[in-house]
């Protein structure tokens, strides 16, 4: 049964990790040279849905990065904080979920993880590198205020009962960014076929294998596609001519100014998330191994498919019940008219109606109330959003390389004056916040 908010703790004072919150609007210079879109657009769309769905006319949010973090202003100033996670639970992370732990053992008040997954191989049942440590040590810090866990899929439930995890700990709630409309999915707009004059939205992966010869050969067949990419490395590439990362980068993949896409102009990168919808609105058929880029596409009523290259976006597009396919070495042998005709976008609405209820049977179990709660009063969220000039998609203009390195020494010189008025502040015994 529901908790009775009457006799509930109010819980209308809320942090929600992000970021950048929905209304900040960086230029996409700016957004370089800050890197607040932590190291791809999609993390912006869980937060952004987060932040729309609690934004009662009651409720008071505020965004943190939640990275250094004074907990004592945590706990005197807000009595919930709302994480919503992506793959954190990966070898490469372990460093910022340590330091989340951290916090999360000094807060008084509940934390409520909307959604986070293990970063898995699709065969493998565990992360690599052996971070079972610190994966419990965040679950158990979570669990001293919280009655459970809310995790992405199966798969990471799977691998959290292997660390000694129960099932009354963890709930499987899908991403909160397919609720950004609550109950109300909206309904794919279907072209009959997908042809050489479609629309064509394609999101890409560097590292998987075999995800440059995809983009070549789709690019060549269908003249009217558009690479829409989501990592900092190509608004890099957009703004300075230059491609740079970590990551492995497979053989023609768009990473410098000769490819094809990036040539011809095929290629744009989003820097908030109401242009990111409004871009692929326009679009026929969305697809690819980015999961957020579809899920985003979906959230503008244009039909997506996902090629899910790992278990993190298996599992989400298995939950959510989005048309997809896992893929291996034959990724370069797809197509995206046979993709479309093989999707099945009846089930993918008919499920959102039982993820839903799921997930609003989380938040109800964890006091917090939507805009979808009965009774419940909407906010200004969308009021302020359609208020605000966001930047459109970013383009290819790598004239602006100096105009980065100017506003990201702005930017350092920023922090260490914020850096510097805090320690003052708690030297001196003062709210540092």
């Amino acid at each position: 049964m529901p908790p009775d908010h009457s006799t509930s703790p109010s819980r209308n004072r809320i942090l929600v990790r992000a970021h950048q919150g929905p209304f900040d609007n960086y230029s996409i210079v700016q957004t370089a040279a800050r890197q607040n879109l932590g190291a791809n657009v999609g993390n912006l769309l869980f937060s952004h849905s987060i932040y729309r769905l609690l934004g009662t006319a009651e409720a008071s949010l505020e965004v943190d990065r939640f990275k250094n973090t004074n907990p004592g202003w945590v706990n005197d100033n807000f009595d919930v904080v709302v994480l919503p996670l992506a793959n954190a639970f990966r070898m490469n992370y372990v460093e910022e979920l340590d330091k989340m732990s951290a916090i999360i053992e000094r807060l008084r008040i509940p934390v409520v993880v909307a959604g986070v997954n293990a970063q898995l191989g699709l065969k493998a049942t565990q992360p690599k590198g052996g971070i079972g440590a610190p994966v419990t040590r965040f679950v158990r810090a979570v669990l001293r205020n919280s009655p459970n866990i809310g995790v992405r899929g199966e798969r990471t439930a799977t691998y959290l009962r292997s660390l000694g995890f129960t099932d009354d700990e963890l709930v499987v709630v899908g991403c909160p960014s397919m609720y950004t409309y609550g109950p109300d999915l909206p309904a794919p707009r279907l072209p009959e076929a997908i042809t050489s004059d479609s629309r064509l939205s394609l999101n890409l992966s560097p590292y998987v294998p075999g995800i440059g010869d995809l983009a070549l050969a789709q690019a060549e067949k269908y003249p009217h596609l558009v690479y829409t990419a989501q990592d900092l490395p190509t608004l890099g590439l957009l703004l300075t001519g230059r491609y740079q990362t970590h990551l492995p980068v497979r053989a023609g993949f768009p990473a410098s100014l000769d490819h094809p896409l990036v040539a011809s102009g095929r290629i744009v990168m989003p820097v908030n998330v109401p242009s990111w919808l409004e871009h692929l609105a326009g679009f026929d058929f969305s697809y690819g191994t980015r999961i957020h880029g579809n899920i985003a596409a979906i959230l503008a009523g244009t039909p997506a498919y996902v090629l899910a290259h790992d278990a993190r976006t298996a599992e989400l597009a298995d939950y959510h019940a989005i048309p997809h396919r896992t893929v291996g070495k034959d990724i370069a042998t797809l197509d995206a008219a046979e993709l479309y005709a093989a999707a099945d976008y009846t089930a993918m609405l008919t499920r959102h109606r039982e993820t839903w209820a799921g997930f609003a049977s989380f938040l109800e179990m964890h006091h917090l109330r939507s805009v979808y709660s009965p009774g419940a009063k909407p906010g200004d969220f969308d009021e302020r959003i359609s208020l605000i000039r966001y930047p459109p998609v970013a383009t290819v203009q790598p004239h602006r390389g100096a105009q980065v390195l100017v506003t990201r020494a702005a930017v350092i010189v920023e922090r260490l004056f914020k850096t510097v008025r805090y320690y003052t502040l708690k030297l001196l015994g003062r709210p540092t916040k």
